[in-house]
């Protein structure tokens, strides 16, 4: 299908559906940027214990991306991003932030430093206008090229093996956000030590005529290594366990704001290590210089959580009752056994070991229940294993 002819259709359908859609017994599909995506295959305890203890595959290529070249391309990028772009040489992935002039988040993504004046900015949300109106007075060509690309997230222990036995050689010497070209039947296949999951994985991105070859290869030598593909909540689970933020759920982008004060700063979001304020000049820059002197209005805090009742959109008190704050994610973490949630907490709230209660409805045979479950702030993430950054990588 050209892109012509996509307002022919409701939604969109990605160039590895003939494979998913036989693969998806619960026929769970959810709508994400106007492709179809599995929620669900078979087991979601399943789905997400093959990305824990062996390796799942996720269904990437509805996520939105963007390709910026030209002669201005590096410049351009330093005056998008919070971060010091400079230092992202090709071949290199970086995470990073963006802002408004008043220094809220617009969005967080992945840069992909595809080779010298190339750079593919990956995101949840689309950017496209943000990105040309920040270009005026740029020598840079920026175009969404979502649909000319397809991915997949390979993650988990055994997927470096899995990538060996596929033939891609020298994949276990691959540093994290490092990324390489490989040759995949005649075409090229680029791979990127990136993913969603906080564990040992991979993604794979590979023209959409070739999506097939690439399922059925990567499923091939999979077998012998527990291989299953994953849908989108089991993929959730694994990011809150690795602490990463997802947008509009645990920040609203600024530019989709109706109210400012909604809206969260990179250092309210515990992202203020992608600030270089050392730079001379980014979009933000004088508002978060403010901020930065004169302190944040919130934040961005771990919570483990009493009991084994989810915490879902819950309100966050002191023991006295007193609102402070509200769970932007939470799940009963197997991995970790714990209950976890992210939250966004009133400044000065937040410090490692301060303690608080949750107050948590949840439904049991159509009743509805309340407990107040006390809660404390953790500093580090609850899933980090070293598998993550170990060069090079084991087989497991």
């Amino acid at each position: 299908m050209t892109d012509r002819e996509h307002f022919r259709t409701g939604t969109l359908r990605s160039p590895f559906h003939s494979r998913t859609e036989k693969l998806n017994q619960f026929n769970a599909w959810d709508r994400w940027k106007d492709y179809m995506s599995a929620q669900q295959y078979e087991d979601m305890t399943l789905e997400y214990f093959s990305c824990r203890n062996t390796c799942g595959v996720f269904d990437l290529t509805p996520m939105t991306k963007h390709l910026i070249t030209g002669p201005d391309a590096l410049p351009y990028m330093e005056r998008l991003m919070t971060r010091n772009v400079a230092k992202l040489k090709p071949g290199r992935v970086g995470y990073s932030v963006w802002c408004n002039e008043n220094g809220r988040v617009i969005d967080d993504g992945t840069i992909f430093h595809l080779r010298e004046n190339v750079y593919r900015l990956c995101s949840q949300e689309r950017q496209l206008d943000w990105l040309l109106t920040s270009a005026i007075g740029f020598d840079v060509d920026i175009v969404e090229d979502t649909n000319d690309v397809a991915a997949l997230a390979v993650q988990g222990p055994t997927s470096c093996a899995v990538l060996k036995a596929m033939g891609l050689d020298g994949i276990e010497n691959m540093k994290p956000f490092g990324l390489e070209y490989y040759d995949f039947e005649g075409t090229e296949l680029m791979v990127s030590r990136t993913g969603y999951t906080g564990d040992l994985g991979y993604e794979l991105w590979i023209d959409p005529p070739n999506a097939e070859a690439l399922w059925d290869r990567l499923f091939a030598a999979g077998r012998d290594y527990g291989i299953r593909p994953m849908g989108g909540e089991a993929l959730d689970l694994s990011r809150i366990e690795a602490g990463f933020l997802l947008a509009a759920v645990d920040f609203l982008p600024a530019d989709q704001a109706i109210r400012p004060d909604r809206t969260r700063s990179p250092f309210e979001l515990g992202l203020g290590w992608l600030v270089d304020l050392d730079k001379p000049c980014f979009t933000g820059r004088r508002a978060l210089i403010e901020e930065k002197k004169n302190g944040s209005r919130y934040n961005f805090v771990k919570l483990d959580i009493d009991g084994n009742k989810p915490a879902e959109n819950s309100f966050i008190f002191t023991k006295r009752e007193k609102f402070v704050g509200a769970v932007t994610s939470a799940m009963w973490s197997p991995t970790a056994k714990a209950n976890i949630a992210l939250a966004s907490l009133e400044a000065p709230h937040g410090k490692p070991g301060e303690e608080f209660l949750a107050e948590i409805y949840y439904q049991r045979e159509l009743k509805w229940s309340r407990v107040w479950a006390p809660c404390r702030v953790v500093d580090k993430v609850f899933f980090d294993p070293p598998r993550r950054r170990m060069t090079p990588a084991l087989d497991f």
